[in-house]
């Protein structure tokens, strides 16, 4: 006979602490009965195995003001918990803890914990009601244009930096990218900046003016909203205010903000800890630059070994149950394991394994309440790192591996910074395709010259010209923008002898197909042209070239 396993969480049942001249008495990191405080561990990744190895797959452990609470550490434990809202719940009202007066308003994680009206708190009918105008939304989102937008603002950012030949890509890239991104989803592409980034960062690290941050995030979102309901537009705020749920204004600001926060720092993490594997890890990067890798595979990898949020704050006890061996009671409080549930040695016996093709990771939850945006986080990732790389083929990390430095807590783990080297090179158009040899960006121009070209006789016998070779030429001096427009050539004399042999097959120009007028660069569309703006010779493409031309928005 077994015995039962000890319930540790329930403050009735707290074991007493050790007596002095236990090992155990005043040890950092352990609180009563032994118990260890996540929030003063040293290396959380290496606790988690210990507490692994002691308990099994769900964990006793305590918060700030020594607030019992358990961590589930197995993947197959985690998923139980998460898709089986008839035992767990996210609502932490009744948590037994907050009931009794153990947290205080003031406790540090009470942000994370305090019940919110928006659908991640949620349940039953008013979780569906909530959850539903939030995912119709979502579905109104054209990923092609999206994928298009990711990748001019990669573009418009590594053009603040390219020149210089350094850059941090955590400050001037992993933390704007996103952003940048989600204010378009939104709907507010002016309000994107340095202030909103900065705002977003100061209320994710709950400094003293996180409040104020908070009131700014806020102001521009009420802001949006009220805009929006007056004249509605195609985005993702004007299509959760018209949907049959008939949100109120708390609720659309609660949302956007749910929205706009979780995005900004699940994705500026993702692509902060993807560029660093990249430029860390030489064997990762060869896969990657040998084609056994794609970016979108790269970047599964980094959400099984690193994901984003390394716990999420919480989940709750409907009734009393058993969960990984053992005694969970009503009202106790559970974390959502998603860094230890990835390497739980039951899924991934083999941690250096790769995991390509395999989406099971716990990185953006599961069952009722899973990620909602995760097809945005994961396109963001996925453009910004490839046309990054396109950009810098030859970046390289400009530190020790060893000097690189993290702020870590319970919920996440983020790099503070990724000084990084490469060759300066020049800026690009935003609108052209990406390339590490590119053509200038076009310079307006501010004086044109308009001239005819007239056909004069010819001394000697020549071809007949085809149509539309020759005529009026708009110029903008000795650029690459110049072209022809087509027109009718004035009739040639009678004295010229007529042509004895036909005309040479000539490069296809402006005045035969595609738009005729260059500008700067040149613009063009149909065969004969091509997305950087130079007109190409008279070949049709291929099917797989068509097909890479539309994938890619081009």
């Amino acid at each position: 006979m077994t015995p039962e396993p000890q319930h540790l969480t329930g403050p009735d049942d707290r074991i007493p602490a050790p007596p002095p001249g236990c090992p155990a008495h005043g040890a950092h990191g352990v609180g009563p009965g032994g118990l260890h405080r996540l929030h003063e561990a040293p290396d959380l990744g290496d606790l988690y195995e210990q507490l692994r190895d002691r308990h099994g797959p769900v964990a006793p452990v305590l918060l700030h003001d020594d607030v019992p609470m358990w961590v589930v550490l197995g993947h197959t434990e985690n998923l139980h918990m998460v898709r089986t809202p008839s035992q767990f719940t996210r609502d932490s009202r009744i948590w037994t803890p907050l009931k009794e007066g153990m947290v205080k308003p003031d406790h540090p994680l009470m942000p994370h914990i305090a019940w919110q009206p928006i659908c991640s708190h949620a349940e039953g009918d008013e979780h569906k009601r909530l959850r539903g105008a939030v995912t119709a939304a979502m579905a109104t989102i054209d990923h092609r244009g999206l994928r298009r937008h990711i990748g001019r603002a990669t573009q418009r950012l590594v053009n603040r930096f390219c020149g210089t030949g350094r850059a941090d890509l955590v400050d001037q890239f992993a933390e704007h990218l996103p952003m940048a991104v989600m204010c378009e989803v939104l709907g507010m592409p002016e309000e994107y900046g340095d202030r909103l980034v900065q705002a977003a960062r100061d209320m994710l690290k709950g400094t003293e003016t996180a409040i104020a941050s908070n009131d700014y995030i806020m102001g521009c979102l009420s802001g949006l909203a009220a805009r929006r309901r007056a004249r509605p537009e195609d985005d993702f705020t004007s299509h959760l205010i018209a949907d049959p749920a008939g949100l109120n204004d708390e609720e659309v600001g609660q949302h956007l903000r749910l929205v706009l926060i979780a995005a900004y720092e699940a994705t500026a993490n993702l692509l902060a800890n993807t560029i660093r594997r990249v430029l860390t890890d030489p064997g990762f990067r060869a896969q990657l630059n040998g084609g056994q890798m794609t970016v979108p595979e790269a970047v599964e990898q980094s959400l099984w070994d690193e994901p984003p949020f390394s716990t999420i704050f919480a989940y709750f006890a409907k009734q009393e149950t058993e969960l990984g061996g053992q005694r969970i009671r009503r009202g106790d409080g559970l974390l959502l394991g998603i860094a230890p549930g990835n390497v739980d040695p039951r899924v991934r016996p083999d941690l250096a394994a790769d995991m390509q093709g395999n989406r099971s990771h716990l990185a953006f939850s599961g069952g009722p309440h899973e990620c909602p945006g995760q097809d945005i986080g994961r396109a963001i990732a996925d453009v910004g790192v490839d046309k990054l790389l396109m950009r810098l083929p030859d970046i390289r990390l400009d530190c020790h591996e060893d000097e690189l430095r993290w702020t870590e807590s319970i919920a996440s783990q983020h790099l503070v910074e990724l000084p990084v080297r490469f060759t300066p090179r020049p800026q690009q158009d935003v609108m052209a395709q990406p390339s590490h040899t590119p053509m200038p960006v076009p310079q307006p121009r501010t004086a044109w010259e308009i001239s005819t070209v007239p056909a004069t006789p010819a001394p000697s016998p020549e071809p007949v010209p085809d149509e539309g070779t020759a005529g009026a030429t708009v110029s903008a001096g000795p650029s690459r923008g110049r072209t022809a427009v087509a027109a009718e050539a004035p009739a040639r004399p009678a004295s010229a002898p007529a042509a004895t042999a036909p005309a040479a097959p000539t490069a296809r120009t402006a005045g035969t197909t595609g738009t005729g007028v260059g500008i700067g660069g040149g613009t063009g569309t149909g065969p004969g042209a091509d997305p950087g703006g130079d007109f190409v010779p008279d070949r049709p493409l291929g099917a797989w070239q068509r097909f890479l031309r539309w994938w890619r928005g081009y």
